[in-house]
This record gives structure tokens, C-alpha cells and sequence, in this order.
């Protein structure tokens, strides 16, 4: 009796998997006529190449060998595309955007771990979600309130000074330049984003969002096999229902995950909580908190309490605002901030040049907002820093329906033939290039693998190729931070933290290269080592005092 229970319920798995294997060789796609590489897998297609820590050349292959459209094999072998042509990234984010959202693995595993939260909604799900969070939201990040927070920033950088100076003091001039800036990250977001503060920027200190936090990307690393089968789970029934069962999985990774999400959630709570006894008690209450009531949470508090009707935010939107911008803004901010500081370590005369501008815009005071975001050196050297090394490399959108995708110039198909379009089917993932529409030879030139701050200098520094193909990011012509209704809503508080921390860093201390060999690791925000086998994060640089008058 047990058999032929065991035997009914195997036979359709066993069917549904071989379908799955099978179906690619036998039904065949419309992706079979564009050009790709060979799967490595029979069961993961290329995901292993895409998805490797040190799959750089896999990624960097895909203009050289086959161009801005490539098709690859997901999991079971199902056809996918890796692109970065301009036509096609337009109609992707903007033009039909809402055809191609996020995939359903994506939304679901990010509900799982943040809520519903701005990462974890989609336009067309009820109340049209995604649309109302992002009206709510837009301005607290509109330049005027950016303006506000600069002195909260300010603050914020003089103590990591401070602490630096006190740690290479102490302990020789080598820092782990990484784990400053991760901990400064976090502690900008949490006073300007929460009012809140995680880290006083001493040489030792521990918060359990904090260190929950900065656990969670190397832990979610380790369970992608989890994040791709998540949103078949999260259809099972209630969220408590799905919690007790993802409580029974024997497997120490996603326990963690589990852990972290769990601390973050309580953390936010309490936060979350915090704020609106405040607020009921008054402005003097509310201006006692970090960050005097400026910080996004409070105002969007103060705009939700304003707020009747449908576009009111619920509590739990409301939680999973906190964790969603917590996470989105802390490790994409320190690690863009930690790749200025190497590349600055390499090249003495860009550092140099940029020293000089930011102590003569100074003078030994902090710069004001309007002066700082114009400073031109220091704009170039952001610019070209999330030109050639986004924090992001690539992110995914799948296909709601078919649907017809052009290309900017022809593709040649297997066949030979040369195509000006292609049909997309139903439920096609597509994987967006944004490190590669950023480095691409076409557009950008021969020098396009080349950290050259000066291209931003000048008028005819931008090739027309670029200024002519329609790239759709919503900052320089650039993908790093997306473009249409899926952009990042923060680039201009990254942006802004940015500046403010290599201005307040570059007018006191020279960075130099240390010993040691770094390694960039591919993976949901790139981070580097010390060497390519250890999966710590780190990035030691040598740091000492700067003579500030032989710059002024």
C-alpha cells in the first residue's frame, strides 16, 4: 500500500522534471535563433557561470563573443537573455515596463525577508501598491530635503575621521577601509533613513540589526537555490504556515537567513514604535530623536498619519519600508565607496587632484550641498567609479505575456540571417547588463575598460555613440541605477553620502595601496577580499595624515 502511494505521488515529479529537461530539445523557442554560449550544466544552463563569485570574464565574454543580445540557458536548460543593447534596455525599463517586471522568484523571496516593502510590490498587484509607496516616498528624496540632511551626514563623517585617526594611531596605518565604510553606511541610513543610530564609529561596538545586517548578503549568497523555488512556497497558505516551514528545513543557511530576518523585523519594530510615540508627543519629543525628525521614516510617518483612503500605508508596509531601505543603502554605498578609495590608491595623481579641489572648496569647513554636488573632480570620480564597477552588475526581469523586443542594430541569428526584433514568449527571464551597457566598446569607445574621470569633464568627453543610443538609467547615461518606475528611488542620498564621506576622508588622509592582493567578488552587490579564496569581506588600505597646506 505505502509503494503505491510512494509510486503516485513520484511519477508526476519524476514526469514534471524530465519535462522540464526535455522540452528545451523538443518544443522549440524563438531565443533558439540568437547566438549564445554552451550551457555548462544540465540542470543550472549558465546560472553557475552568471552566478560565480569570480565569473567576470564569463560576463565580460558576452559583448566580445556575442554581443548585446545573447541568449543562455536557465534552470532545466529553459531558454533566457543576457542584454544591453539600448533600444531593448529602453523598452525593458520604460516603454514596457510593466510587461517586464521582476521576476516572481525575486518579489517573493524579498517578501520573505523585508516585507512589503518597496522591493517587494508590484504595480499590478491590488491597490496598485508599487505606484502608491513610491508617491509616498518621492519626496524625501527630493534634492530640497537632500539639502536638509547634508549637516546629519557631516556629522556622521567627522566621527568616522575620528575613529580612523584614532585606529591607525593605535594600530599602524593598515585599515580594513571596507569595514569603515560599512559601518559609516549603516550609520548614515540609520540616522538620516531611520533616525536612528547603529554605530557610534568606535573601534569596537556591536547592534544586533547592525551585525544582522551585514550578515545578510553573504548569507542570502549562500541560499540561492532558496531565493529561485521561494515563490513556489509563498503560496502556501498563511504567513505564519510559511514561517513554520521554513523553520523545519535542515539547513544551517537558511536558518540564519531566517535568524536575521527575524532580528531585523523585531529591530524595526521597536524603531518603528519609537517614532510614533514621538511624533504623539509632540515636535519637542520628536526633535530629541537622532536626526531631529529630518529622517525619511518621520516624515513618511507624519505624511501616512496625513494620509486617508487607499493610498494610507499599512504597518506592514510601513516595516517593510525601514528594511528595505536599510538594505538597499548600505552595502551598494560602502562598497562603491571602498572601490573610489582603491581605485584613488592606484592612480596618486587622481587622488592628489581631487584633494585639492575638495580643501579649496573647504578651507577647512564643511563644504555646502549646493558647492559640494558641483564640485567637477569629484563628480568625475563618482561618475566614472559606478560607470566601470556598479555595485550591481546585473539584475533580472521576466516576461509577463509575449512580446515583441528590437534591437538598436542587427543581430545575426544562428541561421546567418540578421534581425531587427525578436518575439520574447510568456514568462522569459531576461537578465539586464548593467555592468555591460556601462563598459560597452560600442558605445563608450576603446577606452571604455579604462577608470578615466576626465571623459566627465568636458562637453566631447561622452562619445555621441553614447549620447545618441537612448540608454534609459535614470543617472548619466548610465544603468547603474536602472531608470523608469524600477529605478533607485535613493541615488540621490547615495549620491550624497558619497561626496560627503570622500570629502571629509580625502581633506585628511592620503590612501595608499596595502600588501596585500584584493580580489572583487561577482555576486548581488560586488565586494572584495583578501585574495580570491577567502569569503570574508576586506579591503585593507595604508592610511596617514595629509599636510593640508601644500594642497591649499
Amino acid at each position: 500500500m505505502f509503494l503505491s502511494v510512494l509510486q503516485v505521488l513520484l511519477i508526476p515529479a519524476v514526469s514534471w522534471v524530465l519535462w522540464r529537461i526535455l522540452r528545451p530539445y523538443v518544443v522549440r523557442s524563438s531565443l533558439d535563433d540568437i547566438p549564445g554560449p554552451p550551457a555548462d550544466s544540465l540542470i543550472y544552463g549558465n546560472f553557475k557561470q552568471l552566478f560565480d563569485r569570480h565569473g567576470w570574464s564569463f560576463h565580460d565574454n558576452m559583448e566580445d563573443l556575442y554581443g548585446p543580445i545573447v541568449k543562455i540557458r536557465g534552470m532545466f536548460q529553459k531558454p533566457a537573455l543576457y542584454v544591453f543593447d539600448p533600444k531593448a534596455l529602453h523598452h525593458i525599463v520604460l516603454t514596457d515596463q510593466n510587461i517586464w517586471e521582476r521576476p516572481s522568484f525575486m518579489i517573493a523571496s524579498t517578501r520573505l525577508m523585508f516585507g512589503t516593502g518597496l522591493l517587494g510590490v508590484l504595480d499590478r498587484m491590488p491597490g496598485d501598491v508599487h505606484r502608491k509607496q513610491r508617491k509616498m516616498l518621492n519626496p524625501v528624496f527630493s534634492i530640497g530635503h537632500m539639502r536638509s540632511m547634508t549637516p546629519i551626514f557631516y556629522n556622521t563623517a567627522h566621527r568616522l575621521r575620528d575613529a580612523i585617526s584614532a585606529h591607525s594611531d593605535a594600530q599602524g596605518k593598515e585599515i580594513d577601509i571596507l569595514n569603515w565604510m560599512g559601518r559609516t553606511a549603516l550609520e548614515l541610513i540609520g540616522q538620516g533613513g531611520l533616525g536612528y543610530s547603529f554605530d557610534p564609529l568606535v573601534t569596537t561596538t556591536h547592534n544586533s540589526y547592525g551585525d544582522s545586517l551585514k550578515a545578510l548578503l553573504p548569507t542570502l549568497a549562500r541560499c540561492t537555490g532558496f531565493r529561485m523555488f521561494s515563490h513556489h512556497g509563498s503560496k502556501l497558505g498563511p504567513p505564519s504556515l510559511r514561517r513554520f516551514l521554513i523553520s523545519l528545513i535542515p539547513n544551517r543557511d537558511i536558518q540564519q537567513l531566517r535568524e536575521i530576518v527575524d532580528t531585523m523585523d523585531r529591530q524595526s519594530s521597536n524603531i518603528l514604535s519609537g517614532k510614533r510615540s514621538a511624533l504623539r508627543a509632540g515636535d519637542e519629543a520628536v526633535k530629541q530623536q537622532v536626526g531631529e525628525g529630518k529622517d525619511i521614516m518621520s516624515i513618511l510617518l507624519r505624511a501616512n498619519m496625513a494620509t486617508s483612503g487607499d493610498d494610507r500605508l499599512s504597518e506592514d508596509e510601513l516595516l517593510g519600508q525601514m528594511s528595505t531601505l536599510v538594505f538597499a543603502a548600505t552595502d551598494t554605498t560602502s562598497n562603491a565607496l571602498a572601490r573610489t578609495l582603491n581605485l584613488l590608491a592606484e592612480r596618486q595623481d587622481a587622488q592628489d587632484k581631487l584633494r585639492a579641489e575638495i580643501l579649496a572648496a573647504g578651507q577647512g569647513e564643511d563644504i555646502p550641498y549646493d558647492q559640494l554636488v558641483d564640485l567637477p573632480y569629484l563628480d568625475a570620480v563618482c561618475r566614472e567609479t559606478l560607470r566601470l564597477h556598479s555595485p550591481v552588475s546585473f539584475t533580472a526581469r521576466e516576461a509577463r505575456r509575449d512580446i515583441v523586443l528590437p534591437f538598436s542594430t542587427p543581430v545575426r541569428a544562428t541561421d546567418g540571417t540578421l534581425l531587427n526584433e525578436i518575439v520574447v514568449p510568456k514568462d522569459t527571464l531576461l537578465m539586464i547588463g548593467v555592468r555591460a551597457c556601462n563598459r560597452s566598446k560600442a558605445l563608450w569607445g576603446e577606452d571604455a575598460l579604462e577608470w578615466k574621470p576626465e571623459r566627465w569633464l568636458s562637453p566631447d568627453g561622452i562619445p555621441s555613440s553614447v549620447k545618441n543610443a537612448g540608454i534609459p538609467g535614470v543617472y548619466s547615461n548610465l544603468m547603474t541605477f536602472l531608470g523608469g518606475g524600477n529605478s533607485c528611488i535613493g541615488f540621490k542620498f547615495s549620491q550624497l553620502e558619497m561626496k560627503v564621506i570622500l570629502a571629509a576622508l580625502l581633506s585628511s588622509f592620503k590612501f595608499t595601496l596595502s600588501d596585500k592582493e584584493i580580489c572583487w567578488n561577482l555576486a548581488d552587490v560586488a565586494y572584495p577580499t583578501v585574495g580570491p579564496i577567502s569569503r570574508t569581506p576586506s579591503m585593507p588600505l595604508n592610511v596617514e595624515p595629509v599636510e593640508k597646506a601644500a594642497f591649499i
